[in-house]
């Protein structure tokens, strides 16, 4: 894992201890306060169109931005409680994209693999 989300991962580990909320996060917690959070980012983007997604005001931007940190935080938590290093299965996961999603085959298309 990269050693600024090794560090993250350590700080947010500390911050649960301190308060003892360590008997709250479970992996299915974790996975369903994502969900919740995940609804939060979306809410902001809904009714707008394509071009207004991409020039948000200032404060929408903040109040995104801080969405996305929610969900980055629980998702480091997740990994961290089932031992996964988001990293390298990222990588990995880039990989079976490419096998999946070959650019001869998928270039400028937003069809699923297995349609291709």
């Amino acid at each position: 894992m990269s050693a600024e989300i090794e560090s993250l991962k350590l700080k947010l580990r500390e911050f649960a201890e301190e308060r003892d909320w360590d008997q709250f996060h479970s992996p299915k917690n974790f996975s369903m306060a994502m969900i919740v959070e995940c609804a939060e980012l979306v809410e902001h983007f809904q009714w707008l169109t394509d071009e207004q997604s991409k020039n948000l005001s200032a404060e929408t931007l903040d109040e995104v931005s801080l969405e996305m940190a929610d969900i980055f935080i629980y998702l480091i938590r997740l990994a961290d409680k089932l031992d996964v290093d988001l990293v390298e299965t990222a990588k990995r996961k880039m990989i079976l994209n490419a096998e999946k999603y070959p650019v001869e085959k998928s270039k400028g298309l937003a069809i699923k693999y297995n349609k291709l």
